[in-house]
């Protein structure tokens, strides 16, 4: 099962929300079970070089199904997953990065967001995977 555009253009409009909310501007990119682009947004003013990241967070968090966030801890030296991010064509293992679940719990893809600090990115990408 996918996200739809609908679905993933609710999650843009409460990740936007939260980001006002939280006076931050950030990139919000939305991917599909199979980890491709399904809609992306690029606030006023937020950074350039956050769009990648973004992208790269919501695959990070489809292909793993974890927040990137934890996939960070477990990369740490001596970690189980120490130097992940050099995989699948490099990997962003910090938070901001959040699967998507359906009602009934099965992942249908996830939401990736850059522009703050990892703590405001984890936030608004919550707030926009806990929209639908």
């Amino acid at each position: 099962m996918n996200i739809t555009l609908e679905q993933a253009e609710k999650i843009i409009t409460e990740s936007k929300s939260k980001s006002v909310a939280l006076d931050t501007k950030m990139n919000i990119a939305i991917v599909d079970a199979g980890a491709n682009l399904v809609a992306f947004a690029r606030m006023d003013g937020a950074w350039l070089g956050s769009l990648d990241i973004s992208i790269k967070k919501a695959k990070t968090a489809r292909f793993f199904d974890m927040n990137t966030g934890v996939i960070g801890e477990l990369s740490q030296p001596g970690g189980s997953l120490f130097n992940i991010e050099h995989s699948n064509n490099g990997l962003i293992t910090f938070p901001g990065g959040v699967p998507i679940k359906d009602k009934e719990g099965n992942v249908i893809g996830a939401v990736g967001v850059s522009g703050s600090s990892v703590e405001n990115d984890h936030a608004v990408a919550e707030a926009g995977a806990n929209a639908i």
